[in-house]
């Protein structure tokens, strides 16, 4: 492992050794809105500064997914039509497979309705219940109150900055745990305080943004429980992060002012 810094970047940069990262970006043509495909560049770059080789792969409604293929999975938020396509998606060989993906030790990250979707299943208004992959232990109901307005969550790595919009209302089963708790905002349902998922190496949240840039000890955990799938326990690089922390604490204040 070595260290040097980049001449266009005031990052550093660790060469890490025949290691490189797999991402499967889930129905981006459906299912990533409000900037949710930032995350994925974010995961890049992140993994990029330190040396590790990236590939991206995206995986649309139809297409065969390989469970063992990735050691990450992004799947961002959509509008109900997407979900009724991602949904019936799931239901079939592709759902078992990308459960498979996950008991092998691949890590996910969900926003919004791809959130919903990791979950048992998602209740429109006035329409059948869209039943979920089943691997976050969570349930979601159309509410009749739209939660939209800056996110501020106290969670176990550090704060969590975002933009939440969403009307569905999603409640916990005994095998998830909340991401964190709201401090700005409405979070999972605007009634128990909490914000998120985690179950395993699996997080889904309401976190638009995109979460990621401004939240870099997430996008690091994230890219650490990846790695781990094939190359065994990681210790990251640190990298030079006071612009992202800069805007994080920029966030912050705004979320803060608008309360």
């Amino acid at each position: 492992m070595r260290f040097w810094p980049r001449a266009a970047t005031p990052y550093p940069q660790c060469i890490m050794e025949a290691m490189a990262l797999r991402i499967v970006h889930l129905f981006p043509d459906l299912m990533s809105i409000y900037g949710d495909r930032g995350n994925v560049l974010a995961l890049q770059q992140r993994s990029r500064w330190r040396g590790i080789d990236v590939e991206v792969r995206s995986h649309t409604a139809g297409a065969a997914l390989d469970p063992d293929w990735a050691d990450l999975y992004f799947f961002g938020g959509g509008q109900d039509q997407g979900q009724d396509v991602v949904g019936e998606d799931l239901q079939g060989p592709n759902g078992a497979r990308l459960r498979e993906g996950i008991a092998s030790g691949a890590a996910a990250l969900s926003i919004c309705g791809g959130y919903q979707l990791l979950g048992h299943e998602y209740v429109p208004d006035g329409a059948p219940p869209i039943p979920g992959a089943g691997v976050l232990d969570v349930r979601t109901t159309v509410g009749s109150r739209r939660f939209v307005g800056n996110l501020l969550v106290k969670s176990d790595g550090g704060a969590l900055v975002g933009f939440e919009n969403h009307s569905g209302k999603t409640y916990l089963g005994p095998r998830a745990r909340p991401l964190g708790r709201v401090l700005v905002g409405n979070g999972n349902n605007g009634e128990d305080r909490t914000e998120g998922a985690v179950q395993g190496r699996v997080i889904g949240c309401y976190l638009h943004g995109s979460l990621l840039p401004k939240n870099p000890w997430l996008a690091d955990r994230l890219i650490g429980w990846a790695l781990e799938r094939r190359h065994g326990p990681v210790t990251l690089a640190p990298l030079d992060d006071t612009a992202e922390h800069a805007a994080q604490a920029q966030a912050m204040e705004v979320a803060r002012a608008r309360t």
